[in-house]
């Protein structure tokens, strides 16, 4: 890639390392970033890892050692929650699994060149329970929202699929309905502080018909709502003193005081948003393009139509002072949404392995002797 090159960038997926020619979606997808996307990503000395589920993905972009940027996929199937630990795990929930990825190196360690190779290490079988989002908090618990099940639940060194810690008070029992599309949770403190969902709805399936303004967030230590009214809120992240989120079926990047309730719309961008996270003075939103057979009807539509814009795939970096993206990320081809995102830090050429082909029979990492 020519980094002093004045027109944006293009990355063909299937030119990268990974998986995609072998199978995945039927058309390739390409990768279009802004010309200072890499300077930026440099800049933080940072590499940025998305999901989507579509197209059964997890990809990971660095700005390179050595002036190139670099980019490495691998096939999950339906894989969607992110989280990831220190310089030394990337956890990722699939259709029936959630996957730990272990970096097989030491710190300060290269690899012929690659500063990290994560490595899939081991899986914790859920079932098919749609984890939303997950967290690493307070001694290395892994927490997930448990979509299916309506609660936020710890994830692996347990018992069984998942060990729920919290319901919504609504919620009469945790059972294997969708009853109000909880999506979404934040740590404080490295425990779960605040939850969306959809609806305060308890018959299964019954959010559907709220997705306009039926969607809360609330308080999981009180178990009090906060906030009501809102187009199917998604992913509350605290950051700086304020609990933000994305009103994702009507396209905007907002912010909430916890001790008023008041919500605050920031910016509005052109898709259906979902996966946010947040580094120094910049937040990182990804947005999708319309589904129409799930997406019908939304809000988001009506909005589109107004500014005379289309629904774009694409990660955009705000900056928080201006409320203005400076640096976008736009993926075309076959790939319509993207799902979530984390930065990794102090990372600048990572390399991925998968579960797939024979790559990953040929590297071995020996562990800690005992």
């Amino acid at each position: 890639m020519n980094e002093d090159s004045a027109s944006p960038e293009t990355l063909s997926i299937a030119e990268v390392r990974g998986d995609t020619p072998k199978r995945s979606v039927s058309n390739p997808f390409q990768l279009h970033v802004t010309e200072d996307f890499r300077k930026w990503l440099s800049a933080q000395n940072a590499s940025l890892a998305f999901t989507t589920y579509e197209g059964a993905k997890l990809v990971i972009m660095g700005p390179g050692l050595y002036g190139g940027m670099t980019v490495t996929e691998r096939n999950f199937e339906r894989c969607m929650a992110i989280a990831a630990q220190d310089h030394r795990h990337i956890w990722i929930s699939t259709h029936h699994q959630v996957w730990k990825l272990e970096n097989g190196l030491q710190p300060g360690r290269h690899l012929d060149g690659w500063d990290r190779v994560y490595l899939p290490r081991a899986a914790h079988i859920t079932g098919g329970v749609d984890v939303h989002d997950m967290a690493v908090g307070k001694d290395d618990v892994l927490y997930g929202v448990i979509t299916q099940y309506n609660c936020i639940a710890r994830i692996g060194g347990v018992r069984g699929s998942f060990a729920p810690v919290w319901k919504p008070p609504f919620i009469t029992e945790i059972i294997g309905e969708d009853r109000c599309h909880l999506n979404g949770f934040c740590l404080e403190d490295g425990l779960p502080a605040y939850a969306t969902a959809v609806a305060a709805t308890n018959k299964n399936g019954e959010w559907r018909g709220h997705r306009h303004d039926g969607g809360i967030i609330l308080n999981v230590r009180s178990g009090a709502t906060v906030a009501t009214g809102l187009a199917m809120p998604h992913t509350p992240r605290l950051y700086r003193g304020r609990l933000w989120f994305l009103e994702a079926a009507r396209g905007w990047f907002c912010s909430l005081d916890p001790a008023t309730g008041t919500v605050e719309r920031h910016l509005w961008l052109p898709g259906f948003l979902r996966g946010l996270r947040f580094h120094g003075n910049y937040a990182l939103v990804c947005m999708s393009r319309s589904r129409d057979e799930v997406f019908r009807d939304l809000p988001l539509n009506d909005e589109l139509a107004k500014r005379k814009a289309e629904a774009r795939c694409a990660v955009e970096i705000i900056n928080l002072a201006t409320m203005k993206s400076e640096h976008t990320l736009e993926i075309t081809g076959a790939v319509k949404e993207l799902y979530d995102i984390c930065l990794l830090e102090n990372c600048r050429q990572p390399l991925l392995y998968g579960i797939e082909g024979d790559d990953i029979r040929q590297m071995v990492v020996l562990g800690d002797q005992v």
